[in-house]
């Protein structure tokens, strides 16, 4: 879940190490929004009214959010965040985003009410993924550079915990029920599980190469962790966290979702250009979808009809008809550099007001 075209995810001097581990330095510098989270808000005041997609640009020196309104297929707005935006995590009644600057160290609070940020809130080195528990009460971010994911309360908008993982954390998810969070940790081939009431490591389970995009299923039964080096998704049961199925996807796998009924996951594929769809019941490869360049975010409406992909190569998003499998559109100016990874939060209630995003909790 990592990647930008155009923006490197190294930092001046935490990045040194982890160049020197790896002889394609091409393939890491260019990957650095595959850790990105890309949010779609639903909607559920109004009839038709649209969800919303919060996409960080992290190409050059952008350092931008695009919101994407999917049902009339245009830009909405554009928010000025911190130095190379790579992640983003939503809180459950669809009121803050929380987008995670990779090389400002920081995660930027976005109010979705006035599509403005209303906070600063210093992390780890390398900020990356994000992850907010189910209550809204906490996000977990995943710190690039110094192997930790820091523990934001969302009361406070401050750091309350820091937490030791793997090497190169990247990817981040937490399960339905909240009590755990799964961390993909790109240099040690592994997943951290973390356990969320004593925020420390429970276990550490060994995946394929590079692991970097995580998704779980909407039952918390399964985690899904791409593996960018080996092109495949490792299937992990958390039941009993023992990887159960590993799944061949596309060359340079990336970002992850998983459809709101759980019956497929979708891999962006950033070598050629497609999205991978996988069937949650066999673990086989279903269909693969052809759209823009470099795929770097995937994630699924929350009705389950479309799924929206940032293309990171050529600025666009495209809307693929999930009944089909087919691009119905392609969105424009977003960008530069646009990513993402699926994770959705459903339980909030978005419509519009004064051209913004609007919420509204439903009681």
């Amino acid at each position: 879940m990592i990647l930008f075209a155009s923006g490197s995810m190294r930092s001046p001097s935490a990045s040194t190490d982890i160049v020197t581990k790896r002889t394609d330095l091409a393939i890491i510098t260019r990957r650095s929004s595959l850790f990105v989270v890309f949010v779609i808000a639903s909607s559920c005041i109004l009839a038709n009214a649209a969800p919303f997609a919060y996409i960080p640009n992290s190409a050059g020196s952008n350092n931008t959010v695009s919101v994407v309104d999917i049902a009339k297929q245009k830009l909405i707005a554009t928010i000025i965040v911190g130095t190379h935006p790579v992640g983003t995590g939503i809180t459950p009644d669809n009121a803050r985003v929380y987008v995670a600057n990779e090389q400002s160290t920081s995660v930027s609070v976005i109010n979705t009410a006035t599509n403005a940020v209303s906070a600063t809130i210093p992390v780890g080195p390398g900020p990356t993924g994000v992850a907010v528990t189910p209550d809204g009460t906490r996000v977990y971010v995943s710190n690039f550079f110094d192997s930790s994911v820091s523990v934001i309360s969302t009361a406070t908008e401050m750091v309350t915990d820091t937490i030791t993982v793997g090497s190169v954390p990247s990817g981040i998810a937490i399960t339905p029920d909240g009590s755990r969070v799964y961390v993909a940790n790109a240099d040690s081939n592994t997943v951290s599980v973390i356990n969320t009431v004593t925020n420390s490591v429970v276990d550490t389970i060994a995946v394929g190469m590079f692991p970097d995009g995580v998704a779980i299923s909407p039952d918390g039964r399964h985690v899904y962790v791409v593996n960018d080096h080996s092109d495949d998704v490792s299937v992990i049961s958390t039941a009993t966290d023992t990887v159960i199925a590993t799944v061949p996807v596309g060359t340079l796998p990336g970002p992850a979702a998983v459809s709101p009924d759980g019956s497929r996951i979708y891999v962006g594929n950033l070598g050629v250009n497609t999205v991978s769809v996988i069937d949650a019941v066999t673990n086989t490869l279903a269909a693969t979808i052809t759209v823009g360049n470099d795929p770097e975010g995937v994630g699924v409406t929350p009705d389950g009809r479309q799924l929206i992909v940032a293309n990171g190569g050529d600025n666009t998003v495209s809307v693929v008809d999930t009944g089909t499998n087919l691009v119905v559109a392609t969105i424009p100016g977003v960008g530069p550099g646009p990513g993402g990874i699926g994770q959705f939060i459903t339980g909030g209630c978005v419509h519009r007001h004064h051209a913004h995003p609007c919420i509204h909790r439903n009681h």
